[in-house]
């Protein structure tokens, strides 16, 4: 008994040999090299077309990394977190603090004497 004549058995979509005979033409490219301020060198290629970005993070450590061997971007500042009191000090002073403080505390006092009670 002779099998079944299915052409396309054991093959799927997209299978088979890719060349650019089947693609096309790949496009003119060209590398461009990025430096870190760990001296990481890192090579990008990118079409001839394209304009080369001023900075390229940096795949080896995420730093910025820059065109210049011998001036690569400074590694950005990270501020520290900051608490809410920390930001209300920056809004209010030492005056208008105490000021809210002695309300607040009269506010208090008010309630207390009237028996209201407090959550």
């Amino acid at each position: 008994m002779a099998g079944g004549g299915n052409a396309i058995r054991g093959s799927r979509i997209g299978a088979g040999p890719m060349g650019e005979a089947e693609r096309g033409e790949a496009a003119p490219r060209k590398a461009v090299v990025y430096f870190c301020a760990n001296e990481h060198r890192s090579v990008i290629t990118l079409a001839v077309e394209a304009t080369e970005p001023e900075s390229w993070d940096c795949p080896k450590c995420g730093l910025p990394a820059g065109l210049d061997a011998e001036n690569a971007p400074p590694a950005p500042k990270i501020e520290p977190y900051k608490t809410h009191l920390a930001y209300v000090k920056e809004r209010r002073s030492e005056a208008e603090a105490a000021d809210i403080l002695d309300e607040a505390i009269q506010l208090l006092r008010s309630r207390r004497r009237s028996g209201e009670v407090i959550f």
